[in-house]
């Protein structure tokens, strides 16, 4: 039951996740509203995991990485090179995403932040006009909007998540005996 609650609360993360990706690539801002209600939704799935487990190493792992991901990315906010929002959306990921998912998170968000760089770098490589020149926009201003590819990896690695869970509980007959 604790299990599936918080394969609920990462769910509902999910299209809290699609709509901050939206935001940051038409307006370039992230809320911190949206960051906190992430970080609510993380900390509660931590908590029932850690119950579940008997064990508070998520949570701490999480807290650590947290700490780690904002210390680290503070001073490129300060040089400008990433904006607030990014710094804040990374640091909250530890705990959305949880201590066994990071590994996974973290080759994602390699994997889209080369192609959101590639694209913004080469938008003739993009099929529509409109969107190739906005693009050629965020180009010439210098700008990323790095929540899409933080998002796009949350995603992913949630969704990873929920189908390992859903394959162990369905392998075990877990959710046979309830059916």
């Amino acid at each position: 039951m604790l299990l599936g609650a918080s394969l609920l609360l990462k769910a509902l993360a999910i299209p809290l996740l699609a709509r901050i990706a939206w935001v940051d690539f038409t307006t370039q801002k992230i809320s911190n509203r949206d960051v906190l209600l992430l970080l609510c939704l993380g900390l509660g799935a931590l908590q029932l995991v850690s119950v579940r487990a008997g064990s508070w190493w998520d949570m701490g792992l999480g807290a650590f990485g947290g700490v780690l991901l904002f210390v680290a990315l503070f001073p490129f906010w300060a040089l400008r090179k990433v904006g607030a929002g990014d710094v804040k959306l990374m640091a909250v990921m530890p705990f959305l995403i949880g201590g066994d998912g990071l590994v996974v998170f973290i080759v994602l968000l390699l994997f889209f932040a080369i192609a959101t760089a590639v694209l913004v770098k080469n938008p003739f490589m993009l099929p529509s006009g409109a969107f190739r020149l906005y693009v050629e926009h965020m180009d010439r201003k210098g700008v990323v909007p790095f929540g899409v590819p933080i998002s796009a990896a949350a995603i992913c690695a949630i969704a990873f998540q929920m189908y390992g869970t859903l394959m162990a509980l369905t392998g075990s007959g877990i959710l046979q005996q309830l059916g």
